[in-house]
């Protein structure tokens, strides 16, 4: 799944095993999008998480609170 934030910025999310929302749906902060699965080659159940700025991948630390 892929949500566009605007202005280029995107976040991917795979290995899921149930998508709840659906194309073109707003999404609030702190909605529960999805459930983590163990699809492909995966080893257990987990997120696969990426940050695209203009569709380069960028390191996903720069945009959390930790």
């Amino acid at each position: 799944m892929i949500i566009s934030h605007g202005n280029g910025l995107a976040t991917l999310y795979a290995h899921l095993s149930q998508v709840l929302v659906k194309a073109n749906d707003v999404v609030k902060v702190n909605a529960v999008i999805a459930k983590s699965g163990n699809t492909g080659r995966s080893t257990g159940p987990h997120l696969h998480y990426e940050v695209h700025q203009n569709n380069t991948p960028v390191n996903p630390k720069l945009f959390m609170n930790l």
